[in-house]
């Protein structure tokens, strides 16, 4: 959904031994969290479902999504606008595949600081340093 400059989104951030999943959209450069807008009248975790599928072409482990916060940076691709997203940390059931405007899907190590580059601005400067406190104090997993 966009409301005046805001992009508003629903993230999935799926962990697997310290390196995170992120996306390349096509003809894009920079990587972010899958997931997506939400349609109208869906709540967070159907619009994450269907993102999921049909970015990923798995599915979400029934319970797993929890919310780990809310965040908003620049937009990546769309100048002038801020994304706000909700992100929860899940896990998936199947194994993740680019599809549909997805170009590219990547492991990124969450302490590795070269990736910077590669990198959104919501993920770069502020998911992935929150998330890197959460790991520290055991609460992201």
């Amino acid at each position: 959904m966009t409301t005046g400059n805001d992009i508003v989104v629903v993230c999935a951030a799926i962990l697997r031994h310290g390196r995170l999943l992120c996306v390349r959209k096509q003809g894009t450069r920079l990587f972010m969290l899958p997931g997506g807008k939400p349609e109208p009248a869906e709540d967070d975790m159907t619009a994450l479902r269907r993102e999921v599928s049909e970015e990923l072409g798995c599915g979400l482990r029934g319970g797993s999504a929890r919310l780990l916060g809310r965040y908003a940076a620049p937009a990546a691709n769309e100048a002038g606008c801020t994304v706000r997203a909700s992100i929860y940390r899940a896990e998936l059931s199947g194994e993740p595949h680019p599809r549909a405007e997805i170009a590219e899907a990547r492991w990124i190590d969450i302490h590795d600081g070269r990736c910077g580059d590669l990198l959104a601005p919501l993920l770069r400067d502020r998911f992935i340093p929150a998330l890197r406190r959460m790991t520290a104090d055991g609460q992201a997993g």
